[in-house]
């Protein structure tokens, strides 16, 4: 029976078979036993999926027998070995998302909320390392969206200064009270003095727990090990150069990459540039660190801000290592980490705004691949220098969960949804307002906050007008639907979708808030 327009119930043994059509997505039809008068069910419709994981639930307890004509039919013989209802219908209820439309008029009002504890298990699934409290659900509800709710006002505080730094530190040198301190950082940031210091704790280059003679300590063994390493790739000849491929392919990507970074900051502009031979020391000594993977294009832009803020080179070293063995998958040759980051954006935006999720599927512009850059260099050359690095500090602090930077690009999507959806852009205007508007202008940070325990804010405003595309300011970008190109080389040199030299104001301030209530996650503009 259609109890109230919203749910359909039927007695499995009274199945006696199944049609599966195909119209673009899958749709089911289930026709009832003879006793019932062959009565034939309204069809199910699946648009986004998961036909196959219904039927293979069924087939944990039925035996289906297919056989082919115009269509597909399955034939339905009762074989349960426990309680068909509990079990076939707890797989069903990891479908229903799929399932509310085919039952749900317009108008229909939901019965009863989908508990958080199911929200939870979809995230935890989908986005790996999220804290979020499981609650049992031994029914079977649909799930539908998430209540972003109201934001609130939050304001960020000051960001963290040396008196405060200090009466986190025992006599000995030993950080005190490190979680307390890590929300304060992700609160407010720490001052440009500290960051020299503060920065070797949160990329964990030094210990938390550390005295300040064991850090002393540590500090004259790295040295003395980059100067071995340093001096491994300084006493190459040119002879030896010749019969090796691979390192004068990294020096040769080094060299044109170092000249292109960061080249309008003050500590890398100018010809001969002390901190230009600094950044070219550090990648290539790092190529003797990690040779499996050497040099691939964009991790000069992961050293650039950590070198400016260190001011010495053994300490840049060791930071950027820290912060490669985080960003390592990004530059593997198969790239897994990418994918994978695209794949748990791509889930969240779903279950966060499936409308627009839907609208950029049907643009050909689901697989988010114009995020790419952001994820691949935490958007480095998306904010001003400034914001690079309270935003990497404030993401370093590993708060509210190690994928933020993820929560961030829901934010900036969200930023532009009304935009792309009523003017409804098709892929290469997707593709310009995502990378073109957000890199030419955004961002200062300029809130970031927690709210008691659970809630936090970003306020991005304006930020410095930058011009894009076109000479060396810009490189990377890839073809459509690719992953960018041969390692090492993502995109240099392939076609880009949109005007190159194109200048662009986005106005007013971008917010992101997420909630962690605990147990159900929230993120709004």
């Amino acid at each position: 029976e259609k109890s109230k327009g919203s749910r359909l119930f039927f007695r499995l043994s009274d199945l006696a078979s199944v049609r599966v059509k195909e119209e673009g997505w899958s749709y089911l039809v289930f026709t009832l036993r003879d006793r019932n008068m062959g009565v034939e069910l309204p069809a199910l419709h699946f648009h986004q999926g998961g036909s196959e994981v219904f039927l293979d639930c069924l087939r944990k307890y039925m035996l289906l027998t297919e056989y082919v004509d115009q269509t597909v039919h399955i034939h339905v013989e009762m074989h349960f070995s426990q309680d068909p209802v509990t079990t076939t219908l707890g797989g069903f209820s990891k479908v229903t998302n799929y399932l509310f439309d085919a039952f749900r008029s317009p108008d229909t009002v939901l019965l009863k909320q989908r508990p958080v504890g199911e929200v939870a298990d979809l995230l935890n699934e989908a986005i790996p390392g999220l804290d979020i409290n499981q609650l049992e659900e031994p029914g079977f509800e649909v799930i539908t969206r998430i209540d972003l709710g109201v934001l609130p006002v939050v304001r960020r505080r000051e960001p963290v200064g040396a008196e405060e730094w200090n009466t986190n530190m025992d006599p000995e040198g030993r950080m005190r009270n490190i979680s307390h301190l890590k929300q304060t950082i992700f609160k407010g940031g720490l001052c440009h003095v500290l960051r020299k210091e503060g920065w070797k704790f949160l990329l964990g280059y030094f210990p938390w727990e550390s005295t300040l003679e064991e850090r002393r300590s540590l500090t004259r063994r790295k040295t003395d090990e980059y100067f071995r390493m340093k001096l491994q790739w300084k006493s190459v000849s040119e002879e030896q150069e010749k019969h090796n491929s691979m390192f004068r392919d990294h020096r040769s990507l080094i060299e044109k990459d170092v000249n292109r970074t960061d080249r309008t900051n003050t500590f890398y502009e100018g010809q001969d540039n002390p901190g230009l031979i600094l950044l070219h020391d550090v990648l290539m000594t790092y190529c003797m660190y990690d040779f499996d993977l050497g040099y691939v294009q964009g991790m000069s832009d992961l050293l650039s801000p950590i070198l400016y803020v260190m001011e010495d080179e053994v300490d840049a070293f060791w930071c950027f290592v820290s912060f490669m063995d985080q960003m390592h998958q990004n530059f593997e040759e198969q790239m897994q980490g990418m994918k994978t980051q695209l794949t748990q954006l791509s889930t969240l935006l779903r279950l966060l705004d499936l409308s627009f999720w839907n609208y950029l599927v049907a643009q050909d512009s689901g697989h988010l691949y114009f995020c790419f850059r952001w994820l691949l260099i935490r958007f480095k050359r998306e904010l001003s220098f400034p914001d690079v690095l309270r935003l990497w500090e404030v993401m370093w602090t590993g708060l509210p969960c190690q994928n933020f930077h993820l929560l961030v690009c829901c934010a900036i999507l969200d930023s532009e949804k009304h935009q792309i959806m009523e003017e409804q852009y098709g892929f290469n205007e997707i593709l310009k307002v995502c990378v073109l508007t957000f890199c030419l202008y955004v961002c200062s940070l300029a809130s970031v906050s927690v709210w008691g325990q659970h809630y936090t804010k970003y306020d991005l405003m304006g930020g410095e007008k930058r011009r894009v595309g076109g000479g060396e300011e810009e490189s990377g970008g890839g073809r459509r639907g690719e992953w960018g190109g041969r390692r090492g080389e993502w995109g240099e040199g392939e076609e880009e979708s949109g005007d190159s030299t194109t200048d662009t104001l986005m106005s007013g301030p971008l917010c992101l808030l997420v909630v962690f209530n605990p147990s159900l996650l929230k993120v709004s503009i």
